[in-house]
This record gives structure tokens, C-alpha cells and sequence, in this order.
């Protein structure tokens, strides 16, 4: 296994791509990046440092057996294994074109734009509007290829995906308001898709899309230390001041190419916090569900309990069925979808499924929620997905409410066929049975 040390600064979005990389391929690296061990400006300028990495610039990655890289991209290519690179010859050259896509495209034009907005950079109104212009040119690109695609190379996450979501959270997070990605969905719900993966959160922390672009030239967040921007170096502080004052673990300098050094947001309040309590115990009813007979326990135990003055039912059809193509990619939209409603999940129930067949199916499903009213609109994440799907508002009390809350509670493959809502909208796919299914949880 592959082993070392990374030398960086706090929240360096370079080194969040070896860190991301580190956790999916389960490689264990020490990192230096706080006082007194590392001091931006002052270690990564000692004979010592320089001997291995001579232009001084991090982050920086010495392994275990005594070689020593200074990119991020090589370093978070030595750390990823087989499926991250690209299993195929074909594969790991189209994960090269993404991350060149990432630091060519991406990379700059972000920093043009963020750079002014967190006030570490003037503001030039031409240079800002010509950042806007090329990165709407490059979400435009990446949005098209997204369209039928779950993630940037085949059909699993590779650096490919680490690379280019590393190089828009800056911009996801200062400037990217409602208003400008309503053009970019496909790009948005991969990138809420990537930012919610287990393997990131643990590296990147809690996430928030912006929802007002950061004005320009504003007050500096943070009072930035003599570093390297977007790879333009620029003259270290001098050795009197830095050294005597070492900066304190809890600074964040700028980080090299427009690392995100605002302080954190707090977390939002709980959307459901106003929301009356209910007898209806959403947990209690999914230890049912998981734990015992789903005919024999948990339908019934649903119904004895449900409350319909406070919680409602739903039933979802995409919008699009002519879109979709291989049934994996059907099943990748719904599992997508749940990633980024993870947050949900404590006061929503789902059964979700894929009825027909490559290149002929529709996506249907089964939703019961905390409250009366689409829940989507509540939090600003959950709005990614949701406008592609007809919601249709069911009666608890009606017999055939009971019969699809059945059917998809059970969601057996065998034997579940696909309903229409609307039988003169979807009559192609009446008779077409489930393929697969989701919960969520």
C-alpha cells in the first residue's frame, strides 16, 4: 500500500484531490500542514524542503520509500488505484482529457472571478465579465456530456470527477447563485452528486451551493499571506516577521489557485424545525420495514400509524422517459437523486424504481414525507432533481393510494408492473414491469 507524507496548508483545494484520492483507494498518508511543523512562506523555503521539491510549492507528497512529487495532479494520481486512473487504455486517456479540462478551462476562469468576489484580488470588470463568458463556455461543454452520463468517464467515479469538482467549489460556493446554473442542471446534479460522496464529506466537511454571488471587490475575507495564485508565484514574506510570528493553527492563507478560506457557514436551520410533531414515527416505521415481514408487518404497521394531517403521500414520474438510455444510467439518476437528499432521509420515506427496458423505460416512485407540500422547495440542495419529475399528490384514503403503497413497498421484480398516472400521457409503458428499485432510507 501506498504510503507518505503531504505537505499542504489548511483547506488547499489542490490537496483536497490527494485526500479525496487517498480515501477511495483506502491509502493511509500523514499530513503536515499546521504550525510548527509547516509554516507557508518559511518551511517550504528551506534548503531542506527545496532539496526535495525545488520550486517550493505545495501541496507536496514525499513517500514512504524516499521519491518525492510536487503536483497535485501526479500526486493524486500516484495514491488512486486501477478504477480511479481508468481501467481501460481508453478510459484512463479520457480521465487525462478531464483533469487538462479541469486546470485549462476550469481552473482559470474560476479564479478570475472568485478571486475579485472574496476580495483578495481588484476587481477588473473586463477581466471579470471575459471569467463569466469562458466559464459558462466550459460549464456549457461539461453540461452536454453530462446529460447522458452519471459520472465523467464510464460508470463509476474516477480522478476524472475528483479533478473537475476540486476546481469548481470555489465557484459552486461563492458565485454560482440559482440564476446562473438553472443553464447547467446536468452539471449541478453531478457536482451535488460528487460533493455529498462519503469519501468527500469526509475531506471537504459540510458543503452549501451559493444562493447570492459574493459582490465584487468587497472587504478580503482573510488578510492573505505572500503565496502563489492561479501558479503565478509572488515574493514570500521575509524571513523577520514570518518567523518571529509563525502564523497560529487556526489561520487559513490563501490557498494556492483560489483555495476557499471564508469562514464557514454556519449549518442552515432544520427545514422541518417549524413543522408540528406528529404521533407518526418515521424511524419506528422504517426499523419495521427493514427488520420484519413487509406484507405481514410493515404495511400494516404503516397504515395504523400514518398521519395524514401532517404527513402526505407521492407519486413521481420522470418527465423526460425519452431520455433515458441504458438501464444503469436510469438507475444512476435515481441513486444520484438520493445522495443528494441524504439530509431527507430522516423525515422522508421512498421507493423508487426503473419499470421497461434499455432505451424504453420510465422512472416512477412512491414518496411519504413529513408535511402537506412539495418538500423539495424547503432547502436550497434538494432542488436539483426534483422539477424533472411530475409529482402527483395521492389520497391516504383511497383504495388505490393503498394498492401502489403496497406494490412499491414491496417493490417485488417479479411481479410489479409500471402504472401510469396518467394513462393517455404514458400508455406506451403500461404492462412494463419494475427492472429495479431503490429505497430511501
Amino acid at each position: 500500500m501506498v504510503a507518505g507524507t503531504l505537505y499542504t496548508y489548511p483547506e488547499n483545494f489542490r490537496s483536497h484531490k490527494a485526500l479525496i484520492v487517498a480515501e477511495y483507494s483506502g491509502t493511509q498518508i500523514k499530513v503536515v500542514s499546521q504550525p510548527p511543523d509547516f509554516v507557508l512562506g518559511v518551511t517550504n523555503k528551506t534548503d531542506d524542503f527545496l532539496a526535495k521539491f525545488p520550486l517550493g510549492k505545495v501541496p507536496a507528497f514525499s513517500t514512504a520509500d524516499g521519491k518525492h512529487f510536487s503536483e497535485s495532479n501526479a500526486i493524486a494520481f500516484y495514491l488512486a488505484n486501477e478504477q480511479l486512473r481508468g481501467k481501460t487504455f481508453e478510459d484512463a486517456a479520457f480521465v487525462q482529457q478531464w483533469i487538462s479540462f479541469a486546470d485549462n478551462e476550469v481552473l482559470p476562469a474560476t479564479c478570475a472571478w472568485v478571486f475579485p468576489a472574496m476580495g483578495i484580488m481588484t476587481p477588473n470588470k473586463q477581466a471579470v465579465e471575459k471569467a463569466k463568458a469562458d466559464l459558462r463556455r466550459a460549464l456549457a461543454a461539461l453540461n452536454s456530456h453530462l446529460h447522458y452520463q452519471t459520472y465523467l468517464v464510464g460508470e463509476r467515479i474516477t480522478l476524472a470527477d475528483i479533478a473537475v469538482m476540486s476546481n469548481l467549489m470555489l465557484a459552486y460556493k461563492w458565485v454560482l447563485d440559482p440564476e446562473f446554473r438553472s443553464g447547467f442542471n446536468n452539471v449541478t446534479r453531478w457536482f451535488v452528486t460528487m460533493i455529498n460522496q462519503k469519501q468527500v464529506k469526509k475531506i471537504v466537511g459540510e458543503f452549501s451551493l451559493c444562493s447570492k454571488p459574493a459582490s465584487l471587490g468587497g472587504p478580503p475575507t482573510f488578510s492573505p499571506p505572500k503565496v502563489a495564485v492561479c501558479g503565478a508565484p509572488r515574493a514570500p514574506p521575509a524571513a523577520s516577521t514570518t518567523a518571529a510570528k509563525p502564523a497560529s493553527k487556526k489561520a487559513s492563507p490563501v490557498p494556492e489557485a483560489g483555495g476557499d478560506d471564508a469562514p464557514p457557514k454556519k449549518d442552515a436551520k432544520d427545514p422541518f424545525a417549524g413543522f408540528p410533531k406528529s404521533a407518526f414515527i418515521l424511524d419506528e416505521f422504517k426499523r419495521v420495514y427493514s427488520n420484519e415481514d413487509k406484507l405481514a408487518k410493515a404495511i400494516p404497521y404503516f397504515w395504523d400509524n400514518f398521519d395524514e394531517e401532517n404527513f402526505s403521500i407521492w407519486l413521481c414520474e420522470y418527465k423526460y422517459p425519452e431520455d433515458l438510455g441504458l438501464m444503469f444510467q436510469s438507475e444512476n439518476l435515481i441513486t444520484g437523486m438520493f445522495q443528494r437528499l441524504d439530509k431527507l432521509n430522516k423525515n422522508a420515506f421512498a421507493s423508487v424504481g426503473v419499470f421497461g427496458k434499455s432505451r424504453d423505460a420510465q422512472i416512477q416512485g412512491l414518496w411519504v414525507w413529513r408535511g402537506l407540500d412539495l418538500v423539495f422547495p424547503l432547502s436550497e440542495n434538494w432542488r436539483v432533481d426534483f422539477e424533472s419529475y411530475d409529482w402527483h399528490k395521492l389520497d391516504s384514503s383511497a383504495d388505490s393510494t393503498k394498492a401502489l403503497v403496497e406494490a412499491f413497498f414491496l417493490h417485488d421484480e417479479d411481479t410489479q408492473e409500471y402504472e401510469p398516472f396518467d394513462s393517455a400521457k404514458h400508455a406506451k409503458y403500461a404492462g412494463h414491469k419494475l427492472y429495479s428499485a431503490s429505497i430511501l432510507k
